[in-house]
């Protein structure tokens, strides 16, 4: 009786992950369609700060919701999660603002603003979190490849 129910919940916890990973991914795809419509809808019209800013934002958006499909189907067919694809995650996650950030500030350049001083201080923090993900990194998986005792690597073998 208590196998089955394992056996049940276990299944069911299959199927919200690869349900999960369809609607990821059927998400992605929409997102790259609608940024190249809209790309080009720009591009015809001349915006070209706005085309690549958007290329940049959402093709680096379509890769974090990549990594999370990644994610999920290796949860899938592993059954178990781990924590350096949530870090990849989190590093795109914080690049992507940085460059976003960048790239709506290169217009706005004056240093006596308070914006211009809080962008700044919001990119010092992002780049502080980059390299505290890239840290965490390092430490699950050395250089070697092998791991710290208790944790698995994520490396395909």
């Amino acid at each position: 009786m208590r196998g089955t129910a394992l056996r049940i919940l276990q299944a069911a916890e299959a199927v919200i992950y690869l349900f999960a990973g369809f609607l990821i991914a059927a998400g992605a795809a929409l997102l790259l369609f609608s940024t190249l419509t809209e790309g080009i809808q720009h591009l015809w019209q001349g915006d070209y700060e706005r085309v690549a800013l958007g290329l940049l934002d959402r093709v680096l958006l379509a890769l974090m919701l990549a990594e999370i499909l990644y994610t999920l189907a290796r949860f899938a067919r592993e059954g178990g999660l781990e924590a350096t694809p949530f870090l990849v995650i989190g590093i795109i996650a914080a690049i992507r603002r940085m460059l976003v950030l960048t790239v709506e500030a290169l217009g706005k350049f004056d240093p006596k603003d308070p914006a211009f001083l809080a962008a700044l201080a919001e990119l010092a923090l992002l780049a502080f979190t980059v390299l505290a993900f890239a840290l965490a990194i390092r430490w699950i998986r050395p250089v070697g490849g092998q791991s710290k005792p208790g944790l698995r690597d994520s490396s395909p073998p």
